[in-house]
């Protein structure tokens, strides 16, 4: 897939300091919201909520003069999709900063405790990471959700939303600023890097002592732009190339509801199924009951040979349906088109995912005990789901409130992340004056 990657060349020496001294006042701000307690916080989270709604058409109309631009240099439809920020995904993603507000706070929380033989007692309690940067592209929901979830972990935001959504990023900073002043806390706790256009986002990168921690959320050539050239440390987000796998033993008219929402509810997100795996011994009944649903909703197949002889003799039409090619299977597609594969057993569909998976997340449809329980084991993915639509893979789903992406990486953070994974730890010892002998 087409993407914007970041730029690996060093930026201009004017705007690194630039972004250092933006990352640096976040930095001084973010000291002062470390202290708010939970009540501070909440109403904040509650009054930028309104202010969202306050705000919805003007920031719509901003939404609709980059919507238009977009359109007409090509975007493919799932980039805008994603770009799409109407008045009623406005008051959706309002929604979700009051449920960030709801969760319990983390700030303080301790993990875990014990006291020494020699009586200092030991606490290990959650704190802010500090100055957070995200370089994201085409998703305006992604402003307020990093906004929200960083806000109420007492950390500062730095923000590079790429030119595609720059008039929405805009419009909804200014809403999110003038609702910090007017609560005392700074408007630099959550800040832009967009008027710096490229060279902000690898300024972003270079700025190791002024930026805590950096999250690329996109596609896959901006993640791994990031990934490689970054000097700050990375939480690594993953794109989504999608497994369901249709065991032997699945409730076949259960399995169809499941697989069109999984591929067509919303075809630009990450969680959205790309691939298609049956065992063959169902393949032959199931295969042409799927391509028929999936034909119904414009979906495209790339079908291996087996797949591709089943259902071609269904006699389908209209269904677009080709041979897939090897570079199918890595895929992320982000549109109507699907790869399908026969396997011939639960140990095949496992080997195939593993190896091509992006470690986003994977789902299995079988109503076979012992059959989840070893794909659930070995899947080597961050959510794996069970007779369920990967597209519950969402921070906002499993109760997180909003999310600031789905980490694919195995290390601190994994799945959607939240308010917890927006915090690490520190230390606390109390003692009485006691000495190392």
């Amino acid at each position: 897939m087409a993407t914007t990657a970041a730029p690996a060349d060093a930026p201009d020496q004017r705007v690194q300091r630039e972004v250092n001294a933006i990352a640096d006042r976040a930095a001084e701000a973010q000291t002062a919201l470390a202290q708010a307690n939970s009540e501070a916080k909440n109403e904040l989270l509650d009054a930028i909520a309104d202010a969202l709604d306050a705000h919805a058409g003007d920031i719509a109309a901003a939404n609709d003069l980059d919507m238009a631009e977009a359109f007409g240099s090509g975007m493919d439809q799932g980039k805008l999709d994603r770009l799409k920020f109407g008045v009623e995904r406005i008051a959706a993603t309002a929604k979700g900063v009051r449920d960030v507000a709801a969760l319990p706070d983390p700030v303080g929380e301790m993990v875990r405790g014990r006291n020494l033989p020699n009586g200092m007692r030991l606490n290990q309690v959650r704190v802010p990471i500090g100055v957070v940067g995200m370089i994201y592209e085409a998703r305006p929901n992604v402003t307020v959700d990093v906004a929200a979830l960083c806000l109420k972990s007492g950390n500062a935001a730095i923000l590079r939303g790429g030119h595609a959504a720059e008039r929405t990023n805009a419009a909804t900073l200014k809403v999110i600023a003038a609702v910090l002043a007017d609560h005392g806390f700074s408007p630099d706790l959550v800040a832009t890097v967009d008027p710096y256009g490229r060279d902000g986002a690898t300024a972003m990168m270079e700025a190791r002592g002024h930026i805590d921690l950096l999250v690329p959320r996109g596609g896959a050539g901006l993640i791994q732009a990031v990934v490689r050239n970054s000097k700050v440390p990375v939480i690594e987000t993953g794109a989504g190339n999608v497994h369901i796998y249709v065991d032997r033993s699945a409730d076949l008219a259960k399995a169809i509801p499941v697989i069109l929402n999984a591929k067509t509810q919303r075809v630009g997100v990450c969680n959205a199924a790309e691939k298609l795996l049956v065992h063959r011994d169902v393949a032959a009944e199931f295969l042409p009951m799927a391509a028929a649903a999936l034909a119904e909703k414009d979906v495209e197949l790339r079908a291996d040979r087996e797949a591709f002889d089943i259902i071609d003799a269904a006699g389908i039409e209209p269904l677009d349906l080709e041979h897939a090619v090897e570079e199918d299977w890595d895929t992320e597609y982000l549109a109507l088109r699907m790869g399908v594969k026969v396997v011939g057993s639960l140990d095949e569909a496992i080997a195939h995912i593993n190896a091509h998976s992006t470690g986003h997340t994977e789902a299995i449809l079988a109503e076979d005990y012992s059959a989840i329980e070893r794909f659930t084991r070995r899947i080597d993915s961050a959510v794996v789901m069970v007779n369920a639509s990967t597209r519950f893979t969402d921070g906002g789903m499993f109760g997180l409130g909003a999310e600031l992406g789905i980490s694919t990486q195995k290390m601190h953070a994994r799945g959607p992340m939240g308010l917890e994974e927006l915090t690490t730890t520190k230390w606390i010892g109390y003692g009485t004056g006691q000495v190392r002998a």
